[in-house]
């Protein structure tokens, strides 16, 4: 949720962005982003804490989530019609979504990904790699950057991508303060 939040700030100063993104922008991302992954409550636990690869079966049941979790959350838009809620449902559902439309759940691509997921996209994948995970270690902070970096354009908005980059000293000040506090 703070590399989303922090994220969404920063492309607010960019021209590009600036008419899409304003202060109630960045609350709701920091808000809602932290329900990105709420479908995998359906996968199994013998899926999510794999120690290695995931095979094709287990693969496309991992990619269920997106949509169990979209489908969760379709309930709510039923009873309100406020934007957070609308902005959790498309983050749910299109954060794997790939600017080149080789993502999923639907193949979006571009700016037919909505800003919401794409600003998820990249600020998940920046903390997965930091992270350590049941199936690798963390990456460096280079590594990382050289990811986001040879991302950008395919899997990853280009503007995004690049606004992270320009912006690392705030995005590991944020990675350092998490890391202390656990």
């Amino acid at each position: 949720r703070a590399y989303c939040a922090l994220l969404a700030d920063c492309a607010m100063g960019v021209p590009s962005f600036k008419d899409k993104i304003g202060a109630g922008f960045v609350e709701g991302v920091y808000q809602v982003s932290p329900l990105h992954d709420i479908g995998k409550v359906a996968i199994p636990d013998s899926i999510l804490l794999k120690p290695a690869r995931l095979n094709d079966a287990e693969y496309d049941a991992m990619k269920a989530h997106t949509i169990v979790g979209a489908e969760s959350l379709k309930g709510v838009l039923e009873y309100s019609d406020q934007p957070i809620f609308h902005m959790a449902y498309n983050i749910c559902l299109s954060h794997h979504e790939r600017w080149d439309g080789t993502g999923y759940p639907h193949g979006l691509s571009g700016e037919d990904i909505p800003l919401e997921a794409r600003i998820m996209a990249v600020a998940d994948v920046y903390d997965a790699l930091l992270s350590k995970r049941v199936y690798k270690d963390p990456m460096t902070f280079q590594a990382t950057l050289g990811i986001i970096r040879s991302d950008a354009g395919t899997h990853f908005d280009p503007e995004l991508a690049e606004i992270l980059i320009d912006n690392v000293d705030l995005f590991q000040e944020v990675h350092k303060r998490f890391q202390a506090e656990q």
